[in-house]
């Protein structure tokens, strides 16, 4: 499976149409179409729920959205990391955590840090201890806050 089959799935899924998403990437209908098709046939599996104006993603589709905008994401991470000039500090960092006052104080930390070092950038993830920790363990967040109690006995902290 190639990267490109991976952008063009996200496209048709956040389009919901086939010519929608066509005319976003600039290739043919007929072209993302086949794409989509042998995507399905490469997995085994439906992952669009094609009718007459839009699509909608099956069950399995909406699990390999969210599988590919990880990989994605981790993609673009890398290469924005391997990218920057190392004289300049400069790159994403990614944090997860719970919606709680804590967050606040992080975001502002983000906020003055970027004054420092306009390069680097903060995303902020928020969701309950299970998606942080998912996250950690796919290194999609660099680091992750949580609200005890929490089994951290796998993680340094």
């Amino acid at each position: 499976m190639e990267l490109r089959t991976l952008r063009y799935f996200l496209a048709v899924a956040q389009a919901k149409t086939i010519s929608a998403a066509a005319e976003a990437l600039h290739v043919t209908q007929p072209t993302l179409s086949r794409q989509m098709q042998e995507l399905e046939e490469e997995l085994g599996k439906t992952l669009f729920l094609r009718g007459k104006r839009s699509i909608t993603l099956t069950e399995e589709g909406t699990f390999f959205r969210k599988r590919a905008q990880e990989v994605v994401s981790l993609l673009e991470k890398t290469t924005a990391e391997l990218r920057a000039p190392d004289e300049l500090l400069s790159g994403d960092i990614h944090i997860g955590g719970g919606e709680t006052d804590a967050i606040r104080l992080i975001a502002r930390a983000a906020r003055r840090m970027r004054q420092d070092h306009p390069h680097v950038t903060f995303h902020i993830f928020s969701g309950n201890a299970e998606d942080v920790m998912e996250k950690i363990d796919r290194d999609l967040v660099d680091f992750g806050l949580f609200i005890e109690p929490v089994d951290l006995s796998g993680y340094k902290f």
